[in-house]
């Protein structure tokens, strides 16, 4: 096992290796402690050299995952794939007994992701889902706020996520592969429902339209959707790969209310905005490095034993209602949600402020806009 001043650290293979990979992954390993950046996987050979020169570490096929995996060279895989390769990846990895952070969404089908937590139960390895605001300051003093009955009695979420995304971009994948903006994009907004909400929500109702254009002709260009709650609670998003970049949030109480611009942004400044009676008080966070933050933390579970916050169960959540919202888009009814218990929630207590990282050259890698 590799050491630095006598600590362990863990030993990351980082598995996909493109937009997100390298702009946020790979330069996230330098401002943790505990966790090591040890190899790379890509089908994509420049990549492969490129960046195994630029972090100094190994570099596979993969064709090579399975011996990798064997090797006992790494601890743990974090699995940056396309959406419909992460239960494959995640339980070959499972199988050989090396942990998984693996982006959200988790997976595909509710089934995928039952499968990726049996695996991971079955060979006693720890699954995390990479949530990183469940690490940032911003999102989870929101939590806090929500929480204290500072704005009264929560009742109603809104939010909208928005960008622009390029043709030919994994993003615009068929639906039925994980394409499309809810699993990208409103994956964000039903989170951040659910734990500033504290709950699950019991039925969906979504639409979802698009332009007529080429893009668009197999995911969806945006989608609307209503999440009741328990409670007589209502939460209502839009995600869109459509219009122009914005992200935002508002949590309505019986008191008073938060705003959040750029709740769901990894870098710059998240800002809160509360309004009660007629006092308005504004705070700004640094959005620091989420990914160093969330890397530092599955490693402490790993060499602590213990079980992370973002579990499967957490991406499990979320999954199932990103299908039933598809569902209702498609039939124009509303879908009832059965009951699903979470018994841990994130906090303030998880969270890790690290400093920001300057953005890499990148190698055959664009933003979704198609910038690169």
């Amino acid at each position: 096992m590799a050491a630095t001043n006598g600590k362990r650290k863990i030993r990351y293979a980082v598995v996909g290796l493109g937009w997100i990979a390298q702009e946020t992954v790979l330069p996230a390993f330098a401002e943790t402690e505990n966790s090591q950046l040890v190899a790379l996987f890509s089908e994509d050979k420049l990549k492969r050299e490129e960046l195994s020169k630029q972090y100094g570490v190994k570099a596979y096929s993969y064709e090579d995952y399975d011996n990798c995996l064997t090797s006992r060279e790494i601890d743990a895989v974090y699995i940056a794939l396309p959406n419909h390769l992460h239960c494959d990846y995640t339980v070959w990895a499972a199988n050989a007994g090396v942990h998984v952070l693996c982006e959200k969404p988790m997976a595909v089908t509710e089934q995928e992701c039952e499968q990726m937590i049996r695996a991971t139960k079955d060979h006693h390895v720890k699954l995390m889902i990479a949530y990183r605001l469940h690490f940032d300051q911003a999102n989870m003093q929101a939590v806090e706020i929500a929480k204290s009955g500072k704005i009264g009695d929560t009742r109603i979420f809104n939010s909208v996520f928005s960008q622009q995304v390029a043709e030919g971009n994994v993003r615009l994948e068929p639906i039925s592969n994980g394409g499309g903006s809810v699993y990208d994009m409103g994956v964000y907004c039903i989170n951040a429902a659910r734990y500033l909400f504290q709950n699950e929500p019991n039925e969906v109702f979504a639409y979802s339209v698009s332009r007529d254009e080429k893009r668009f002709d197999e995911a969806d260009e945006m989608t609307s959707a209503i999440l009741r709650f328990p409670g007589q609670r209502v939460a209502n998003f839009t995600s869109s790969f459509g219009a122009a970049s914005a992200s935002s949030l508002q949590l309505l109480g019986t008191k008073g209310n938060l705003q959040m611009e750029s709740p769901y942004s990894y870098v710059g400044e998240l800002k809160h905005k509360i309004s009660i009676n007629d006092e308005t008080q504004e705070k700004s966070y640094a959005a620091g490095n989420q990914f160093a933050a969330e890397i530092t933390y599955f490693s402490d579970c790993i060499l602590n034993n213990q079980e992370p916050e973002p579990s499967g169960e957490e991406g499990l959540a979320d999954v199932r209602i990103i299908r039933a919202i598809y569902q209702s888009a498609q039939t124009g009814q509303p879908v009832q949600l059965g009951e699903f218990k979470r018994q841990h929630r994130p906090s303030a207590q998880q969270i890790i402020q690290r400093p920001e990282t300057e953005s890499p050259e990148l190698i055959h890698a664009a933003d979704p806009s198609g910038k690169s």
